[in-house]
């Protein structure tokens, strides 16, 4: 009988304890972002009732109905945002977490002052894969950025985020979480990182990460129109 998503999300809250444990973390420092894209709203639903409270999706449009209809849980946007795409994520979203060029973060505090939105929590997703499909701003181009959000009126800088390459042998990713940990010590030594996902989350727990992103280990295969 396969497992209920009730207690795929208990075995992952499992894993992060342990995991904390072993770095000689506390569990509850760590924020579960369950995953929903491409599951539609009944299973957020059920992800709700079993305990979850804060979701990651990956694009406004197919957000925009599941945020109409659950309320009472905090909804992040983890995929790239396209500027035509940001003011709807603006009224949409608690936070965003990829924010990437000073163009979209003056972009965001524009619509922000707009329509009256006194804060928006985001992050800044670093790139250090160099992944041509991947977004990010570079190492070298981030304290610029930093600088910018500074000084904002509306933005919110809550920490880092990164989607380092995947590798199947979830040690190889080790480096890249750490050296995203090393970065923010230097440049926001009171940041969060956003790092991990469903594969590689307690390597990201044991590396400092305070958020981490879970989808399949808790909705199951995503389900592709």
């Amino acid at each position: 009988m396969s497992e209920s998503l009730a207690q795929r999300l208990s075995g992952v809250r499992n894993q992060i304890k342990l995991a904390a444990e072993k770095a000689g973390r506390k569990a509850d420092e760590i924020t579960l972002v369950a995953v929903s894209k491409t599951h539609p709203a009944a299973l957020v639903s059920e992800a709700v009732e079993a305990g979850a409270v804060v979701f990651g999706e990956n694009k406004v449009q197919e957000a925009e109905g599941k945020i109409a209809e659950i309320k009472n849980v905090e909804w992040h946007l983890i995929g790239h945002l396209q500027s035509n795409k940001a003011r709807k994520a603006v009224k949409l979203f608690d936070v965003i977490q990829t924010v990437d060029s000073i163009e979209l973060a003056e972009r965001l505090e524009r619509i922000c002052l707009e329509e009256n939105r006194q804060d928006l929590k985001i992050f800044v997703q670093v790139d250090l894969g160099n992944e041509e499909t991947k977004s990010g701003v570079s190492e070298t181009d981030l304290p610029k950025l930093l600088e910018f959000i500074g000084n904002c009126k509306c933005l919110k800088l809550l920490g880092l985020m990164q989607i380092p390459p995947f590798f199947e042998e979830v040690e190889k990713v080790r480096p890249f979480f750490r050296r995203l940990r090393e970065i923010r010590d230097e440049l926001l030594p009171d940041g969060k990182l956003s790092m991990g996902m469903s594969h590689d989350f307690t390597v990201a727990i044991e590396e400092g990460a305070t958020h981490i992103r879970v989808g399949t280990a808790i909705f199951g295969e995503r389900e592709y129109k």
